[in-house]
């Protein structure tokens, strides 16, 4: 069974930083896209960064361009979202997604082109 696993939010300060994981089993990220959404309450679920894999391509939104960074790990399987300098604005429900093939880059933070989700987990930064 494919499955994503997000983990890793949580309470911080504005300005801190944290780190999310999203764990991968029943495929490999050898040929996939993955990417990191968020959805803010009364709020639309919005494209944050991707990474595709086969030409380490990577894509995020102007709101956290030079804060996040994504990265992953072939040997865990594993995809990161590492959040600094964070604002209260970047709270929300984080969801990983992946999709197997070529997503042309203008797309890559699109959620239609994902088919592989994972639950969320909530970022809150609050002081």
């Amino acid at each position: 069974e494919v499955q994503l696993q997000a983990s890793g939010g949580g309470l911080v300060q504005p300005g801190g930083s944290l780190r999310l994981s999203c764990a991968a089993s029943g495929f490999t990220f050898s040929s996939y896209t993955m990417s990191w959404f968020r959805q803010a309450p009364g709020s639309e679920r919005e494209g944050v960064s991707a990474f595709r894999k086969w030409d380490a391509v990577t894509n995020y939104a102007d709101a956290v361009k030079g804060r996040f960074t994504i990265t992953y790990s072939n040997a865990l399987n594993t995809v990161y979202l590492q959040m600094n300098s964070l604002r209260p604005e970047d709270s929300g429900l984080y969801y990983c997604a992946g999709d197997v093939g070529h997503i042309t880059y203008t797309r890559m933070l699109d959620e239609d082109e994902y088919s592989i989700w994972g639950q969320g987990t909530l970022v809150t930064v609050s002081s």
